[in-house]
């Protein structure tokens, strides 16, 4: 900790704003901004001039900035031309809920013992609050950095208008380098900063034998199943065992972990059955904790989301559906291209299946970033010196669309400092963050900023 900043006054800062965090984060989940749900729309607005004001309250210049789809809120900190600058990158959108699924309402935060349940609190709006009540901190106290504030609302659907903002406002965004806080920590007791991502590229294959459902008894045998040709066609892809993908060309260009990686995924403190238990998960492929880290950081996978099609109601209608949709994903890994990638499975798809109709749907490229230099130790010390245990490098299985996006437009170090833990439940049911989190993002990124602010450009 640099003699500029006191932690124990960070701290006692922290502990000053909880009750204000905690109204401002409920005010936020209470927004229902799934960016999913085009009928969300005026939500979505909602939140983005609710944060356009927590910005200005914060003593930030902000705006909302339109774009072809949902608006990006902006903000800037500024000390002084001299010295560097440095860009918060959140998103304010969130997943769908069901509520019958969930203890309380999912979009009526409810405070449990310091636990904030509702969708969004951990994906990623109670990260947010945190950074933004670092940056505040830090502007208020003189810590030279300039901070600019990007504030996504079309993450969830994979980005789709952010690398057109970016370019459209290039010069307004000019920065040194780049810090997300949308990322998950290895457990409670071991703090992670990623430097990879998986890809991802998402698929629908579709296929309809007929103009409506028939009675299996009448037709049964002569009319073709097209949820059975689906569920053929999908164990040709892969192995639902093993999850070793079949089709040609798949693994072509996949960079392998190296084993230095895999060591420090080791290192980390990954275990399959601290795993299991964070995602509630009855049995895995592997109990081998190299394994099983290799396999969700940094190997590409096939996954089946859902088949819809024929009779889905209690009990057996004896029916041979008309049609049916299975959803499809391939997450990948550094230098496997979602262009070559689709195209290699709608070759298989053809000569395997020729009347299934192959929808492409978003695709996101893998990034690998570093996990040396001087972003990376900023990173590193001041993760340490809030939660007091060293963090460990490692990769993430999900994907960020905005930071392939920032990597190629913006052409600066892009650093993860997430806050999110395996049972705070990223896209699950009864999603939750919690103050202890919360207030350690705060400790942790005013020392970031205050490192940050030594980096010569």
């Amino acid at each position: 900790m640099s003699a500029q900043i006191d932690l124990d006054k960070v701290a006692a800062y922290a502990n000053s704003v909880q009750a204000e965090y905690e109204s401002n984060l409920k005010t936020f989940v209470d927004i229902a901004s799934v960016s999913m749900e085009p009928e969300r729309k005026k939500e979505i607005d909602t939140a983005a001039e609710f944060g356009k004001k927590l910005l200005e309250q914060s003593g930030a210049k902000a705006k909302v900035v339109e774009t072809k789809g949902y608006p990006v809120v902006t903000g800037e900190f500024f000390h002084s031309k001299d010295v560097p600058t440095v860009t918060i990158y959140n998103h304010l959108d969130v997943q769908p809920a069901d509520a019958s699924e969930w203890k309380h309402a999912p979009f009526n935060m409810h405070i449990e013992n310091g636990v904030y349940y509702g969708r969004g609190t951990t994906d990623d709006k109670g990260p947010a609050l945190s950074v933004l009540y670092a940056a505040r901190y830090a502007h208020d106290h003189g810590i030279p950095v300039n901070i600019k504030v990007i504030w996504e609302l079309e993450e969830e659907i994979g980005s789709p208008s952010f690398e057109q903002f970016l370019k459209d406002n290039i010069k307004d965004l000019a920065t040194d380098s780049v810090v997300i806080s949308d990322t998950i920590w290895v457990s409670r007791e071991r703090p992670a900063i990623p430097y990879g991502l998986r890809g991802l590229q998402g698929c629908l294959l579709k296929l309809k034998t007929g103009i409506k459902d028939v009675h299996s008894g009448t037709t049964g045998g002569l009319a073709r199943n097209p949820i059975g040709e689906l569920a053929q066609l999908i164990s040709l892809c892969y192995n639902a065992t093993t999850g070793e993908v079949l089709f040609p060309g798949f693994y072509d260009d996949a960079n392998p972990v190296d084993e230095d990686e895999l060591d420090n995924f080791v290192k980390s403190g990954f275990t399959v059955a601290n795993f299991k238990k964070a995602h509630e998960l009855g049995s895995t492929r592997t109990e081998d904790a190299r394994e099983g880290a290799a396999r969700i950081w940094g190997r590409p996978t096939f996954e089946v989301h859902g088949i819809t099609g024929g009779y889905t109601g209690p009990g057996v209608k004896t029916i041979v559906p008309n049609q049916a949709e299975a959803k499809v994903s391939m997450r990948l890994v550094p230098n496997q291209d979602p262009d070559r990638i689709v195209e290699a499975l709608r070759k298989f798809v053809a000569a395997h299946a020729p009347d299934v109709e192959l929808v492409r749907e978003g695709s996101l490229k893998p990034f690998l970033g570093h996990f040396r230099g001087p972003f990376a130790e900023a990173a590193k010390g001041a993760m340490k010196s809030a939660f007091g245990v060293e963090p460990a490098f490692t990769r993430e299985g999900g994907s960020i669309g905005a930071v392939v996006s920032m990597q190629e437009t913006m052409d600066v170090p892009i650093v993860f400092l997430g806050l999110s833990l395996p049972e705070h439940g990223y896209h699950a049911i009864n999603e939750n963050f919690d103050w202890q989190q919360a207030s350690g993002g705060i400790r942790m990124f005013v020392d970031y900023f205050e490192r940050v602010s030594k980096i010569t450009r």
